[in-house]
């Protein structure tokens, strides 16, 4: 007698049992997890080398953050991160990456600006695991960090403007602002004028403005490093939102004298004078008054420019070259690495000294000159002016 046919629902059934018998190789449990990822590469990398025997201050240079700052950006992105399929997200010996682990390949690559083949080697990983690991890493953060960089409501802009005034004795100032160059290569089919810098490189522009701490209030990135700093602000939504008067409008100072002090922030030579932003008085002849506004105004100035070195510096992939970006996704790792600056000054992390760039954050770039003078502009730097020289005549000691 002939044997009896299967049936098609037998058939699927087994074809249910052998996937899962397949499947059951790689169990994905809490023990099949990579949790002794930082053990492992701490035996890997550091062994010979200048960091700190100091097991704290060892974890902060390799990612940045310290202990406590690196398990909050795991919580921020850990519902992102175990939602997807682990596929390829499986190590050397087998076991799915934690996502502890998948936080540190991320950080390692931001921070180091090193290949992705060298990232994987020091984590037991390889090239491709590395690439998924760190986009994943950087979509999730961009929307789950974005309470870190928002424009300060009028409650904390009151208190900012207090710092400011105490460190540098500039009242109603809101901050600072700069810009820098991302430079990368690009293929051959990309180039373009538009892309190509005074400096002969590719690039694209970041512009951002800082707090006293040196937290980024507002940035934009994305436009091409062939234009200049002043056209980058006059395309950006800040200019916008400052022009239409619903930005650096708050309270109006009046100082002794009468003299009205709007809202403002400050800005090199390479940016216009405008009611709203501050910029250095040039001249051949200045000044007694002048002088002293141009040597107050360096310092809470300087605040950008060393907040872009302390960027560059911590996150090292923002100073090298990039290799051939996909320049849609550009933007997004630059805006996670202010993001990531941010959560570490928001977090009271202490980075070490030498973390920062010893020279400029745009080295190479000779600073550009913009000749735009607002006349309401002017009135401001006036009055600020003459206030801060009243002031020093009051302060200073009698002979």
């Amino acid at each position: 007698m002939a044997p009896p046919k299967k049936s098609k629902k037998s058939k699927k059934e087994s074809r249910k049992l052998k996937k899962c018998r397949s499947i059951s190789t790689v169990p994905v449990q809490p023990n099949a997890i990579d949790s002794e990822w930082w053990d492992s590469f701490r035996h890997r990398n550091s062994p010979g080398s200048s960091v700190s025997h100091d097991e704290a201050e060892e974890f902060k240079y390799f990612f940045r953050a310290s202990r406590k700052t690196f398990d909050y950006i795991c919580s921020l992105v850990r519902e992102d991160l175990v939602s997807r399929p682990p596929s390829g997200l499986i190590n050397i010996e087998g076991r799915l990456l934690s996502v502890e682990k998948q936080v540190a390949i991320a950080l390692r690559r931001l921070a180091s600006g090193e290949s992705q083949v060298s990232v994987g080697a020091a984590f037991g990983v390889g090239q491709s695991t590395v690439s998924q690991v760190t986009w994943r890493f950087i979509e999730s953060l961009e929307e789950r960090a974005k309470q870190h960089l928002r424009w300060p409501d009028s409650g904390r802009m009151e208190v900012i403007k207090s710092r400011l005034e105490a460190s540098f004795g500039l009242p109603n100032c809101c901050g600072a602002i700069d810009a820098t160059h991302i430079i990368m290569t690009l293929p051959a089919v990309q180039t373009s004028d538009d892309w190509c810098d005074l400096e002969n490189n590719y690039s694209m522009l970041l512009q951002g403005v800082v707090d006293h701490e040196m937290r980024f209030l507002d940035i934009v990135t994305g436009w091409p490093g062939g234009m200049s700093v002043s056209k980058l602000l006059k395309c950006s939504g800040f200019y916008k939102l400052c022009n239409g008067g619903e930005r650096l409008n708050g309270n109006v100072r009046t100082l002794s004298g009468g003299l009205e002090i709007r809202e403002y922030i400050l800005g090199g030579i390479a940016y216009p004078l405008l009611p709203w932003l501050i910029t250095p008085c040039e001249s051949d002849d200045l000044t007694t008054p002048m002088s002293t506004f141009n040597a107050m105004h360096e310092a809470p100035r300087s605040l950008a420019v060393r907040a872009f070195s302390q960027l560059k510096g911590s996150w090292r992939i923002l100073n090298k070259v990039m290799w051939r970006p996909d320049k849609r996704k550009l933007p997004s790792i630059i805006l996670v690495c202010c993001l990531l600056h941010n959560i570490i000054i928001d977090n009271g992390d202490k980075l070490q000294p030498d973390v920062a760039l010893s020279g400029h954050h745009d080295s190479g770039y000779g600073e550009q000159c913009c000749k735009q003078v607002d006349p309401l502009g002017r009135k401001l730097r006036e009055n600020l002016a003459e206030a801060l020289s009243a002031h020093g005549k009051q302060t200073s000691p009698s002979k």
